[in-house]
């Protein structure tokens, strides 16, 4: 009897160990930079005792996913061109569980700025452990499997900023910023996984000043979430043409947050109430949303609804587009001197493939745009209230006819090189037009009409490897006269403004004894004055309702 319980325990504890290897476990996440925009292509490595290495790569939305893990601890190792390695050790996986680990990469400028040197030896493995505020918080998963927290106390405070001197107005109607102005961005951690900022964007003007003030709280969670609140105010100076006691006041209260379901799913969703004094009192609720699913590590079916137009800093890039806020809402306009806030609604459903170093995106999309803001080029009056001049540029906005869309969009996007991309686009789609052509400005709301249109957009973004410029140069087809982009809700990688433009941003050498770094900017818009649609004018001049007006801006950003 004793014989024959001795072997059945002998046969158990043979089979214990398969049975354990049968229940593999995973480690995924996400890799963003320091700004929060996805890190695609990164090197991600799980090293542990079991094997050698297992290697993945991120794809277009910076998921990385490494199946078929024997339970024991790991080392996570992610590396990208330009950017510092990370390591991130100790991480615990039980038999068939998910852990969800995000990093953040940063650059050599963020380590020299808040890390102090170490004494002794020139072994690269120092690099992986510095932190930055978006690597926090580090996860560690206990004997129980729980999820806690690992910080260090007594750990300094991290600061980061920016201030840009710009010159040069958006010229996009009534709502731009002021042709001299300075913006500025600072942000600090608290609480180890806490991040504090403020940005703005004053006008020189002592009459009428443009200002925008935004400020904001985040907190990553152990889960993978990144809750978020801010708060903007908004005041822009009263239109010319006789308006000078309507000065536009606003203020918007603004959360997100995002939700990461194992592997598979991700949620990221928030809203915008905003509050409007400009002529009377005006109210809007904007709510948005995505979600993304992952079919394979390198296919992503998304789904994505907006209530108002993306900013047109990120088609530039978010690291080198200054913070200065001037394209933020709201877009009002007037008919009759009743004014209105354009109200949109944005559906859309894409599917991205990851190919090797291309990404190929297919989408289709409906869009609802009411009281349409939309820009003129030429000096106009207010005195039919139709009409808002802005008093820095040459520039109006005028309240386009309601607009109902559908189309679709193709983009295809290739990593030439480790400092070029190339991205080509076609969209197909709704936008607004003028039924005739001498046609006043007066009658213009009532003579626009639906018409669908092909477009298509080449860009290139790079940087070149000795000067260190960085370059994005993109010009945009349409097969028609329009008054309104096609897909004017693009946010996908073949995002890019209407006809020719160019944006630079040079690092200016000799600057190496600030604590920080100084870059020149120069961005150039509708270089060639192509779409210009003549109207007629209230005094008899011809003016011009644009797509995108031909704007030259530039000006110095310090980043300390």
């Amino acid at each position: 009897m004793l014989r024959k319980l001795g072997c059945s325990l002998f046969v158990i504890a043979l089979a214990l160990p398969a049975l354990a290897a049968d229940k593999l476990g995973t480690i995924s996440g996400y890799v963003r930079q320091p700004d929060g925009v996805p890190q695609m292509g990164a090197v991600v490595e799980v090293l542990g005792s079991a094997f050698h290495s297992l290697k993945v790569f991120t794809d277009e939305n910076g998921f990385y996913s490494a199946s078929g893990l024997l339970p024991g601890v790991y080392s996570v190792r992610v590396s990208a061109p330009t950017f510092l390695t990370q390591l991130q050790e100790r991480v615990g996986l039980k038999a068939g569980s998910k852990v969800t680990l995000n990093l953040t990469l940063t650059t050599i400028f963020d380590a020299i700025q808040f890390v102090p040197a170490r004494a002794g030896g020139d072994d690269d493995d120092w690099k992986w452990v510095l932190r930055s505020p978006s690597n926090r918080p580090v996860l560690r998963i206990l004997g129980d499997g729980s999820l806690v927290l690992a910080s260090e106390s007594g750990q300094p405070h991290e600061i980061k900023g920016s201030v840009s001197l710009l010159a040069g107005s958006p010229s996009e109607g009534y709502g731009s910023s002021s042709d001299m102005s300075t913006a500025f961005s600072l942000e600090r951690s608290v609480f180890s996984s806490g991040v504090v900022a403020l940005q703005g964007n004053l006008g020189y003007d002592p009459d009428a000043p443009a200002t925008v003030l935004r400020a904001s709280y985040s907190h990553k969670l152990v889960n993978g979430s990144e809750p978020q609140v801010a708060f903007t105010m908004r005041r822009l100076a009263a239109p010319g043409g006789g308006m000078k006691d309507a000065s536009l006041q606003a203020l918007a209260l603004n959360t997100s947050d995002n939700l990461v379901l194992g592997d598979v799913l991700e949620f990221t969703f928030g809203s915008e109430l905003q509050t409007i004094q400009f002529l009377g009192h005006l109210q809007a609720f904007r709510p948005y949303g995505s979600a993304e699913l992952h079919l394979s590590p390198n296919t992503v079916l998304a789904y994505r609804y907006a209530t108002s137009a993306p900013d047109g800093s990120a088609e530039r890039g978010f690291d080198s587009a200054p913070a200065d806020l001037s394209e933020s809402g709201p877009r009002v306009s007037i008919a009759s001197f009743t004014p209105a806030v354009e109200r949109s609604s944005h559906h859309e459903v894409s599917l991205s493939r990851r190919l090797g170093k291309t990404n190929l995106q297919l989408a289709a999309f409906s869009d609802r745009v009411a009281d349409p803001a939309l820009t003129g080029v030429g000096e106009v009056t207010t005195d039919g209230g139709n009409t808002l001049p802005d008093v820095y540029s040459g520039t109006f906005t005028y309240q386009g006819r309601d607009l109902d869309a559908h189309g679709m969009r193709v983009v295809l996007q290739r990593k030439m090189t480790s400092d070029l991309t190339a991205t080509l686009a076609y969209e197909y789609g709704g936008v607004l037009d003028l039924i005739r052509q001498d046609v006043s400005l007066q009658d213009a709301r009532s003579a626009m009409t639906v018409q669908n249109r092909h477009s298509m957009a080449a860009k290139a973004a790079g940087t070149l490897p000795r000067t260190k410029t960085q370059w994005i140069a993109s010009y945009r087809w349409t097969s028609g006269p329009a008054l309104t982009p096609v897909d004017m809700f693009n946010a996908s990688p073949g995002q890019a403004e209407p006809f020719l433009n160019v944006f630079l941003r040079q690092p200016i050498p000799g600057t190496g004894f600030l604590p920080g770094h100084m870059d020149a900017l120069i961005d150039l818009r509708n270089l060639l004055a192509q779409g210009y649609i003549p109207v007629l004018g209230q005094d008899g001049q011809t003016v011009y309702l644009v797509q995108s007006a031909r704007t030259v801006r530039g000006g110095l950003a310090f980043t300390f």
